[in-house]
């Protein structure tokens, strides 16, 4: 504690000596990015969402820049994502989100007749067109009291009519989610009670159903191109299988191991190709599923709710997203298992040939040490013939020099010395063959 000037006692700013984290600010700042802006009615909103790759994105951002010096508005942050700016008797939310970027223009202008303005890019009331790719247009008029819903019902078409009362009963919310002449999904907020900011937040929460159901539906037309492929592949899988079941020898088989390569390539391919879209879809399926709780939708008379007209149209879609990612995670495993069990058969064959090479190279190595001892004893006889040959030679001399005794003949003295001779003769060989062994084991050659 220190003492204050006045005599009190405050606090030291002790985090003045903390190492903040990096991101520390923009955590905290994200939960006030996009707040809510008060809306009075009547009043007329045009919402607009493109989506936008990089390039359109920075695109985006030196159109708004340069919307912002026309009208004299000052400029966004470089790392801005949400912008409040107005541009004449008009007033402009502007939101960059990941793959989107959302244009809410509002104005009181002629705002008391519900959708008497129906084209404001056609009339020139709205001149600036966004880079990017339209995806979601919605005209959203709100009015103060007035007309009944069932008087204001007739503005939509009665097939997919829906009419519920929103925010605790302090309104009611009006739409048939179809694209009109002018290609505006319409939605109508008549305000029963509530303030300028209660207002805002409806407003908000249904432009961000509206938003996101599209954003939720770019998943189904994925799911419709990659179904003839994945069912093509899961034909040929089956194929495959069924080959695999019929020969042993088809285990092995070059031809369906080729197959089987490039539908794995082909599998993850499209894996990768629909995986951002399918996981988008599904995030923005919830987020949709959010706003449809905050708004605390009520059943109005015998109308549809938003809640259960999604029921019947935005959830089967996503369930088609889901099937079709579980149906290529289901392929992806089934491909993997055929490549397993050729693996196996691959393996069981190579085990069979080594073992087959192995007893070759026994029966090899028996026969060599068969040869080896013939080609041995041929040797020791060769060498004793040869030994002889000179044993015979030394006889001859030793007789025709008068050395040996009477009545022993060179030939005797031969046939004497030849146990003699074939002895050493086996002596030489074998040591020559030990000399053989050692010199391999030394090198550790076997």
């Amino acid at each position: 504690m220190m003492q204050r000037p006045d005599g009190g006692h405050g606090m030291t700013n002790g985090q003045a000596c903390m190492r903040e984290h990096e991101a520390r600010s923009a955590i905290l700042a994200e939960l006030h990015a996009r707040p809510f802006l008060p809306v009075e009615a009547p009043r007329r909103v045009y919402h607009f969402a493109f989506a936008t790759n990089d390039a359109e994105v920075r695109a985006d951002r030196r159109a708004l820049i340069a919307l912002c010096e026309a009208s004299g508005a000052e400029s966004p942050p470089e790392d801005a994502k949400f912008c409040h700016l107005a541009v004449g008797d008009w007033e402009l939310r502007w939101e960059q989100h990941t793959e989107f970027t959302t244009y809410t223009w509002s104005t009181s202008q002629d705002a008391a007749d519900p959708f008497a303005h129906p084209d404001p890019l056609g009339e020139g009331e709205i001149a600036f067109l966004a880079p990017g790719r339209l995806v979601v247009a919605a005209h959203l008029a709100i009015i103060a009291g007035g007309p009944s819903p069932e008087s204001l019902a007739p503005l939509f078409k009665p097939e997919s009519l829906c009419v519920v009362r929103v925010s605790n009963a302090a309104a009611h919310m009006l739409t048939d989610f179809v694209a009109g002449p002018y290609k505006f999904t319409r939605l109508l907020i008549r305000m029963d009670r509530g303030d300028a900011l209660r207002a805002g937040r409806v407003v908000q929460r249904l432009l961000d159903i509206e938003t996101y159901r599209t954003m939720a539906l770019l998943g189904l037309p994925e799911a419709r191109r990659a179904s003839p492929e994945l069912a093509r592949m899961e034909c040929e899988i089956a194929e495959i299988n069924y080959a695999l079941s019929q020969t042993e020898g088809a285990r092995t088989s070059q031809h369906l191991l080729k197959r089987l390569s490039d539908l794995l390539a082909s599998s993850e391919a499209l894996s990768t190709r629909t995986a951002f879209r399918f996981g988008a879809s599904r995030a923005y399926h919830a987020v949709v599923k959010n706003r449809l709780e905050l708004i605390r939708e009520e059943k109005e008379g015998s109308y549809t709710t938003v809640s259960g007209f999604f029921s019947t149209r935005l959830d089967p879609a996503i369930e088609t997203c889901n099937a079709v990612e579980m149906r290529l995670a289901r392929l992806s495993t089934q491909v993997q298992r055929a490549i397993d069990l050729m693996r196996t058969g691959i393996t069981f064959e190579l085990e069979q040939q080594n073992r087959d090479l192995l007893e070759d190279m026994n029966r090899r190595a028996r026969l060599q040490m068969r040869l080896q001892g013939i080609v041995q004893g041929i040797s020791i006889a060769a060498l004793a013939y040869y030994l002889s040959g000179l044993t015979t030679y030394l006889a001859k001399g030793l007789k025709d020099a008068g050395w040996l005794p009477k009545g022993i003949t060179a030939d005797m003295m031969v046939a004497a010395a030849l146990p003699l001779t074939i002895l050493a003769s086996w002596a030489f060989m074998e040591r020559v063959r030990r000399l053989s062994i050692r010199a391999r084991e030394e090198e550790k050659v076997k």
